[in-house]
């Protein structure tokens, strides 16, 4: 059985209608739609740490990156991003390597250059990979440089510091050649892995896996998509966040923001599509295994953001879609509600080819209990993001420091429960939660990030009853 691993960064699951639709409203999405129908669809699906890079750590390796031991990396040539913001161990083999051991052909197309700095090595593992370069402020171009009028129109004048202006000319001059549909970037990802397909029907068995960093801002997409949310032409369009709170000014950049990022989804899902019928037309869907998911969400508004945060932590940025199709549709229309993290894909991926890795992981596979609605034997997650590990429940939603200060609790039989925190009203089960988060901090957590959280301003709402005794 062949495999391919599907990853969208940035892609809300309110926003794939199996799911639902966001608060703005529906988003077109008829090819993940018709891929849902086809496959086993994981309601509780949440990634094992945050953002972009210690994600993909735990997924490409089966292995827990929380509590960051050993991950405090200022690495020359990048930015820290956050805490596990570096290279794969060398020490941990990966889900390629383990496969290509395994007799797998493997290859990896992606336009996230997050992977690709120096001294990055997510590709290690892979037979062939492609890297598409250009994205956000990947060092591609270096001009020629945008006048003001485009900066202008691409982000809100209030928005201008020197840091968003930098990222807005950077991302400008990486794109400025693109006149047709077929090369921006999620069709140039999807396009480049179905030529893959045809250049490689040789292989015996194969492992694929496809990263696209679209729907992740900047939400360049051509025109025609944006039309379909939004009939007129604007003088002002927004195409990248805010990463702070809203004020009454932010509204209509908001508004515009939903517009954008609701079309990004919607070209992605167009090009995903062709890339489905290319399986189609290869013979490939009746004996390769196909996974889609995406590292994270993003808040467009709620809780009067705009962004991705970790402190506090909430379902549009931490809620995961999560579809498995099976060679020929097998098991088609199952759903399932077990807790599932992404080192679980790992090893639910070895599972289902019947390999085993040299060294234990720490993922579990939740192919059989899903598949036969069996009970799961995990009954909370905690996700890591830095110094703010977040414990979800099939009740309770608790985000707080790793001292034990700033907790937020929901209550998710509420109607509306992130709209307060109850952490004062149930302070029991703080402590209960927060004590599931150091439990699942195997060695308690790093020194510095302990540091860091005693310097860390608490959220609004907070309650510093977790620390308490």
């Amino acid at each position: 059985m062949n495999i391919i691993l599907v990853v969208f960064d940035t892609l809300r699951k309110d926003c794939v209608g199996v799911y639902g639709s966001p608060p703005w409203g529906k988003v077109h999405t008829p090819h993940l739609d018709a891929f849902a129908r086809e496959s086993l669809v994981m309601t509780q699906t949440f990634p094992e740490s945050l953002p972009t890079l210690p994600a993909r750590r735990a997924l490409y390796t089966g292995q827990r990156v929380y509590p960051f031991h050993n991950a405090n990396y200022r690495l020359k040539g990048d930015f820290f991003g956050a805490a596990g913001w570096g290279p794969i161990p060398e020490e941990q083999a990966t889900l390629a390597e383990i496969l290509h051991d395994a007799g797998y052909r493997t290859a990896l197309v992606s336009d996230l250059y997050h992977m690709f700095k120096p001294s990055k090595n997510y590709w290690r593992g892979f037979d062939e990979w492609l890297f598409l370069r250009g994205k956000e402020t990947d060092r591609y171009r270096s001009g020629p440089r945008p006048i003001q009028a485009e900066i202008d129109y691409w982000l809100p004048k209030a928005w201008q510091s020197k840091n968003e202006v930098d990222y807005i000319e950077k991302s400008l001059m990486n794109v400025r050649e693109r006149t047709k549909e077929e090369e921006y970037f999620a069709a140039r990802v999807f396009r480049e892995a179905a030529l893959w397909l045809e250049q490689n029907q040789d292989a015996e068995k194969f492992f694929l896996t496809i990263e696209s960093f679209d729907p992740h801002e900047p939400w360049f997409v051509p025109s025609h998509y944006r039309k379909m949310y939004s009939g007129e032409e604007v003088e002002q369009e927004v195409v990248t966040s805010r990463y702070n709170y809203l004020t009454d000014a932010d509204a209509a950049y908001v508004r515009r923001a939903q517009v954008n990022y609701s079309a990004a989804v919607t070209f992605c899902d167009r090009w995903l599509g062709h890339f489905m019928e290319s399986l189609r037309v290869l013979g490939l869907l009746d004996n390769t295994m196909v996974v889609f998911t995406s590292d994270h969400g993003h808040c467009l508004g709620e809780g009067n953001y705009m962004g991705k945060w970790g402190y506090h932590g909430v379902p549009a940025v931490m809620d995961l879609p999560l579809f498995i199709r099976f060679p020929g549709a097998q098991h088609a229309g199952i759903t399932s509600d077990i807790f599932v993290q992404f080192h679980d894909i790992t090893a639910a991926i070895l599972d289902a080819v019947g390999v085993q890795p040299a060294a234990p992981i720490d993922g579990i596979s939740f192919l059989p209990a899903a598949l036969a609605g069996q009970p799961w034997p995990r009954k909370h997650v905690t996700v890591g993001w830095g110094t703010t590990p977040t414990v979800i429940t099939d009740r309770w939603w608790l985000n707080c420091k790793m001292d034990g200060t700033g907790a937020l609790l929901y209550d998710l039989r509420d109607t509306y429960p992130f709209a307060r925190s109850v952490a004062r009203k149930y302070p029991e089960m703080v402590k209960s939660l927060f004590a599931l988060a150091q439990e699942d901090a195997r060695g308690g957590f790093p020194d510095w990030l302990l540091d860091l959280a005693k310097r860390q301003a608490d959220a609004p709402g907070c309650s510093d009853l977790a620390a308490r005794k």
